[in-house]
């Protein structure tokens, strides 16, 4: 993957390029979110830039840790989860199925392994990274089966 792809010259911020030593040259900053997460591989070896990824941007992880389901990969970089919860109707002593949608940024440390509609992600509360966008994808599994079913339970 070739990181020039965008109009501006993409480099990590605070790495110096121009070392007469060549294997300062090379050299990638990665960092550890923490929360018990593994860094990808893809973050400590491949050459993307991306300021908005939690391993080698300027993001940090805090705030709430969430799971849902995936619904859609249609933008560049971004995905949306469907998070199911029930609501108790204290009138009826019931409750009622519930959901809300939350985008995340998906760094390209996870493109290798293809992210898809009903994959169970694992996001990170951040700082806004735009208008809808507060979390950053942290963990991604497989989806086990491709029934459209309330998922939580």
């Amino acid at each position: 993957m070739d990181i020039q792809t965008e109009k501006a010259y993409q480099k990590q911020h605070g790495i110096f390029q121009n070392s007469k030593n060549p294997a300062k040259r090379s050299k990638r900053w990665v960092k550890d979110v923490g929360h018990g997460f593994k860094t990808p591989v893809e973050a400590k070896t491949g050459n993307y830039v991306d300021k908005k990824c939690p391993w080698v941007g300027e993001v940090n992880i805090q705030g709430r840790i969430l799971t849902g389901v995936v619904i859609s990969t249609k933008m560049k970089r971004t995905i949306v989860l469907r998070r199911d919860y029930l609501h108790y109707v204290p009138k009826y002593n019931r409750y009622e199925k519930r959901h809300t949608n939350i985008s995340a940024h998906l760094s390209p440390a996870f493109d290798n392994l293809a992210v898809e509609t009903g994959d169970i992600v694992t996001v990170g509360q951040c700082r806004p990274l735009s208008k809808t966008i507060r979390f950053n994808v942290l963990k991604v599994q497989k989806a086990k089966s491709a029934s459209k079913q309330f998922s939580k339970f």
